[in-house]
């Protein structure tokens, strides 16, 4: 099986290195590194990172940090510097809320890592660049009063066994702040009466 099977095409089939890499489209300072290089990056989003989303993400902040690099006439990888990602990041808090920018010092900070790890750099360039400060105090999701949550249940015609159901499921998501996920994952043996645990 190959090993970059994570990446698939869309007919579903498993792609090979050689059109994986004409499909993403490595970076020219990637591809100018080698091929050890140009394996060592499709290799960091197959191998290191398991959710979709998040590797999705990551690989558009690379690709948006190698162009930057591109467009600033960096020739090599090597000649990477901490002052150039500092310099990025900055430029980026203009236009990117704080949070997407700290993922975007993630995933730099890891692909680097990664290709120090591979051999292909001497240091981390992003190691000791500092993102923006971002604290959450409060989150932005409403919680219902106790007056809402009453009328919200009451609400529900309860003469149909979907009605029971929905009931249900919306009492304990309001009463234990769980997820839909969470809540239709449990089993009678995850209850346990009030006072037991």
């Amino acid at each position: 099986m190959n090993e970059l099977a994570i990446f698939q095409g869309p007919d579903r089939s498993i792609t090979t290195p050689d059109s994986l890499e004409s499909r993403l489209g490595v970076p020219a300072l990637i591809a100018g590194a080698g091929d050890q290089a140009v394996r060592r990056f499709l290799e960091f989003f197959a191998a290191t990172i398991r959710n979709a989303n998040t590797r999705l993400a990551y690989y558009r902040a690379v690709l948006r940090f190698f162009a930057w690099c591109d467009a600033h006439r960096l020739g090599e990888l090597v000649a990477i510097e901490p002052l150039h990602v500092a310099a990025y990041i900055e430029g980026l808090q203009r236009d990117y809320a704080k949070p997407s920018v700290k993922q975007h010092l993630a995933a730099l900070r890891m692909l680097f890592d990664w290709l120090v790890s591979g051999g292909l750099l001497a240091v981390n360039p992003a190691h000791a660049v500092r993102g923006p400060k971002h604290v959450v105090k409060r989150g932005k999701t409403p919680v219902l009063t106790g007056a809402e949550a009453r009328a919200l249940l009451d609400s529900i015609d309860t003469s149909t066994l979907v009605g029971l159901r929905d009931r249900a499921l919306i009492s304990l998501m309001v009463f234990t702040f769980a997820r839909v996920g969470a809540v239709v994952a449990m089993r009678v043996e995850n209850y346990y009466p009030q006072g037991k645990r």
